[in-house]
């Protein structure tokens, strides 16, 4: 067998390529968004600038103990609120419309798959969505926060798809 340059070369250059591409985060895909990231569920509007933020920081005052509200679920990978969960966002827009001085601070929050990074990057997105739909529902911009803990803080620290979805959502903070 005769050395050739150029077989070489072309193992190479196959080699390189299956090795970038198992280096990826797992759940990333290739393409615009958040570093790599796309939402399996289509384009994003974030970044359109459709709706404002205002990048002062709340004042949220005293918690609201009293009234709780379902976290939103997402699927894995995916910051695209579902119809199921919308349900629980209009709650949400109901309540803040009947309760003018309220303010809400939306927590996005992810599994522990994925890098920090990332999954800060993917919870502030989701935060992000929820807050989308509360103004696309009627609720003022400048009444809502968003924020990401990423996989700080799991509801279930287990290692399971059944914990996993519980620990993709997001969650709601109330502020008079």
């Amino acid at each position: 067998m005769r050395f050739n340059p150029g077989r070489v070369g072309l193992v190479c250059l196959v080699a390189v390529s299956i090795f970038v591409a198992g280096c990826r985060r797992p759940g990333s895909r290739g393409g615009p968004g958040m570093g790599g990231m796309t939402d399996i569920n289509g384009p994003t509007p974030f970044g359109s600038g459709e709706i404002p933020l205002d990048d002062r920081p709340l004042e949220p005052g005293n918690l609201v103990r009293d009234v709780n509200f379902a976290n939103v679920q997402f699927g894995y990978d995916s910051f695209q609120v579902s119809e199921t969960e919308a349900l629980k966002v209009r709650a949400v827009a109901d309540y803040m419309r009947s309760n003018g001085s309220t303010r809400l601070v939306v927590e996005g929050h992810c599994d522990e798959r994925g890098s920090r990074e990332y999954n800060l990057s993917l919870g502030e997105h989701r935060a992000l969505a929820v807050r989308a739909y509360l103004v696309g529902l009627g609720i003022e911009g400048s009444r809502i926060q968003s924020k990401s803990l990423g996989e700080e803080t799991p509801l279930d620290p287990g290692h399971s798809e059944s914990a996993w979805w519980m620990n993709r959502r997001a969650e709601f903070k109330l502020y008079r």
